[in-house]
């Protein structure tokens, strides 16, 4: 670690959603390491036993607390935990996510749809509410972080529903911007591509890495500490005339053209995947219904 970057956000308070694995676990860490006090938030209910690794001490720099992003009242939680602890709020990463709906549109379950959009995109625009007002009433500006995809900005590149979702967090992204801006708050997307996770290798399936391998042009995998350095850049000085922008992280695999059903078709399964939140996902097999409609 680069010893000038050390203390770069001594001072600053951020909050990280989705906080307990993943993203979210690598980005906490991260910006722990550089001097912030950070909030960690997750559905899950082991974040408060999530960073009992991390190979530094961070002090009594971190508080840790379990938020549904998709609920007011518990967001206003957040943020209060973060107020209450450290006086302040200057960075928020809204990272929290599932793998939401899957399946063919003809078989998807309309509550699935809705609930993979109450996590993703309602759980973006309610962080992005409470956590700009507290940045404009602060008066010294701010950042927000929105955690979106690949799938977000080019068709078949993932799930219907995530992709969809994924396409209205940059879009919202791109018009709060514009709305915060002169309040000096920054909003940027980050676009993942395939990062090695829990919620994208949750069952370590070696033949769909085997297939990322071979399709992504860079030779190594995408790691989660990758995108932490993202969060960490966008979140700095070094990019104060930085807003409004999606930034694709995915070693060349939207410019290789790659396409999510090249990889793993939607084949006969639906339901919805909860990844790393602690609830179970549901999935099962269906019929052939392209077949009868056609």
């Amino acid at each position: 670690m680069d010893s000038d970057r050390n203390n770069e956000f001594n001072g600053k308070v951020a909050i990280v959603t989705g906080g307990a694995s993943g993203i979210g676990k690598a980005s906490v860490a991260a910006l722990l390491a550089h001097g912030a006090a950070v909030v960690a938030a997750d559905l899950n209910p082991n974040v408060h036993q999530a960073f009992g690794d991390l190979p530094f001490d961070f002090g009594d720099r971190l508080r840790t607390c379990v938020v549904d992003v998709s609920d007011e009242a518990d967001v206003e939680k957040m943020l209060a935990t973060a107020i209450d602890a450290f006086g302040r709020i200057d960075i928020v990463v809204n990272n929290a996510g599932v793998g939401g709906a899957i399946g063919r549109i003809v078989d998807m379950d309309l509550a699935d749809w809705r609930t993979t959009f109450a996590i993703l995109v309602d759980g973006v625009f309610l962080g992005m509410k409470h956590a700009a007002r507290h940045l404009a009433v602060q008066g010294d500006g701010g950042v927000i972080i929105n955690m979106a995809s690949i799938a977000g900005l080019n068709g078949g590149v993932g799930p219907l529903a995530y992709s969809a979702a994924k396409a209205a967090v940059i879009n919202m992204t791109e018009n709060a911007a514009v709305e915060l801006a002169p309040h000096r708050i920054r909003v940027n997307a980050i676009c993942p591509g395939a990062i090695q996770t829990p919620m994208l290798h949750a069952k370590g399936d070696p033949v769909a890495a085997k297939a990322i391998a071979d399709i992504q042009p860079w030779p190594d995998a995408g790691r989660a500490e990758q995108v932490a350095e993202l969060v960490l850049f966008l979140s700095s000085c070094r990019s104060e005339f930085i807003t409004g922008q999606a930034h694709t992280i995915d070693g060349g695999l939207t410019a290789a053209g790659v396409r999510f059903r090249d990889l793993a078709p939607v084949g006969d399964r639906v339901g919805f995947i909860y990844g790393e939140t602690g609830r179970p996902s549901k999935v099962r097999r269906v019929a052939a219904v392209l077949n009868k409609v056609s």
